[in-house]
C-alpha cells in the first residue's frame, strides 16, 4: 500500500504540473491512468482493512493524498 500512495502522490504531482506548464499530451496519456489505478488500489486496500477506525477509512477517499494521510494514521 506505501508504494501505490506514493505512486498515486508523484503520478497526480506531475499530473498538474503538466496541465499548467508545457500540457504533453503524452505524459497526460501515461500518467492519467496510472494514477487512477494507484487511487483506486489505495482505496481498496484501506476500506478492505477492517481493523482501522472509518475515519481512518475514510481519508482514502481523498485524491492524490489520501493514501498518504492513512499511512501517517497508520504507522
Amino acid at each position: 500500500m506505501r508504494a501505490a500512495a506514493w505512486v498515486e502522490l508523484v503520478s497526480l504531482s506531475i499530473l498538474l504540473i503538466n496541465m499548467y506548464t508545457v500540457h504533453i499530451d503524452a505524459i497526460t496519456s501515461t500518467c492519467g491512468p496510472v494514477h487512477g489505478c494507484a487511487y483506486l488500489i489505495v482505496v481498496i486496500l484501506t476500506l478492505n482493512r477492517t481493523t482501522l477506525p472509518v475515519r481512518t477509512r475514510l481519508l482514502a477517499l481523498i485524491p492524490g493524498v489520501g493514501g498518504v494521510l492513512v499511512l501517517r494514521r497508520i504507522s
